[in-house]
């Protein structure tokens, strides 16, 4: 095995600088070897001018990147958090932002879709959080975060504004929700034969292809 390969394996996959007795010890390698290669593997990347640099920080070490590279990177950062959310991830936001703390479920009920891939979004983006589990059903119940907040312009989710001039009561829309799915549970199942004409509506994963 190659010890610069293994050092730089170990250092792309760490998130905080990493000690020399903590990798000396996973290689079992002398510290003093592990000591000289990396300070080899930093002269290798400073030499040819690669777009990372291995640095020595917090008494560890840990890959950066060049510092040369700073425009670059702050505007594709920019350029990212830019890119707008699509339809189905709006409608999701709201949902959540009006019923939170919610789970996936209530969410998908609301919506009448399948959710799962929008909100795994919501949460990479960081406009969502988790807020732990439903104490009824167990499920995980879902959040907006300050930067949700930052996004919109508000200093707290009371200036969110007023449904009611343009929706029905949050509350009393899942309630109707609620009324038509046992209505619908009541009613007696198709015959294996009966067939339908109308298409299942698609869920936003779906949409979004």
């Amino acid at each position: 095995m190659s010890l610069t390969r293994a050092l730089e394996a170990m250092l792309l996959m760490a998130t905080d600088p990493v000690g020399v007795d903590e990798l000396a010890a996973a290689l079992e390698t002398p510290t003093d070897v592990v000591e000289a290669e990396l300070e080899a593997i930093a002269e290798f990347y400073d030499a040819h001018e690669r777009g990372l640099r291995l640095r020595r920080i917090a008494g560890g070490w840990r890959f950066a990147t060049d510092p040369d590279m700073a425009d670059v990177i702050e505007a594709w950062l920019v350029s990212d958090q830019r890119s707008r959310l699509t339809q189905a991830a709006l409608e999701t936001l709201s949902v959540i932002a009006y019923l939170q703390p919610v789970s996936r479920g209530r969410i998908a009920a609301v919506r009448g879709v399948n959710v799962d891939g929008v909100v795994k979004t919501l949460l990479v983006r960081g406009l969502i959080r988790e807020d732990g589990e439903d104490a009824v059903t167990g499920a995980m119940n879902f959040a907006t975060t300050p930067l949700f907040l930052q996004k919109l312009g508000l200093n707290s989710l009371s200036e969110l504004p007023d449904l009611a001039p343009l929706l029905p009561d949050a509350v009393a829309l899942e309630a109707e929700l609620g009324q038509l799915a046992a209505a619908a549970a009541e009613q007696p199942e198709p015959a294996d034969d009966a067939t339908t004409s109308e298409e299942p509506r698609k869920d936003d994963d779906e949409r979004d292809e």
